[in-house]
């Protein structure tokens, strides 16, 4: 299953996430806008774990200094949460994904 989510106050405009439902680990993460090196390390390292752990782990992260109130790990952790839920829900509803999730964005 995919996701998309609009992180907030972070250099990252998107984030999308694929989700194996029967086992919640993470398939693939990715990004657009954002620091390449980062995002592109956190889709390595998340991949192949289940959404569960990744929110442990990016619980208390410290922020950006840009931002002042957040991360882009903050901001992963919020989306998982929501997925989580929707997950928990039996939401069915399955957004775009991958370039056509970019369509509005300017």
């Amino acid at each position: 299953m995919q996701y998309v989510f609009n992180p907030e106050r972070v250099c990252a405009k998107v984030f999308m996430v694929e989700v194996d439902e029967a086992t919640r680990t993470i398939v693939k993460f990715d990004f657009q806008g954002g620091c390449p090196g980062n995002l592109q390390a956190i889709n390595r390292l998340t991949r192949g774990m289940h959404i569960d752990d990744v929110i442990e782990r990016f619980t208390d992260m410290p922020i950006c200094s840009g931002s002042k109130v957040t991360s882009c790990p903050e901001q992963i952790r919020k989306g998982l949460i929501a997925l989580r839920e929707k997950l928990d829900s039996g939401e069915t509803s399955r957004p775009a994904f991958g370039l056509n999730a970019f369509g509005g964005l300017k």
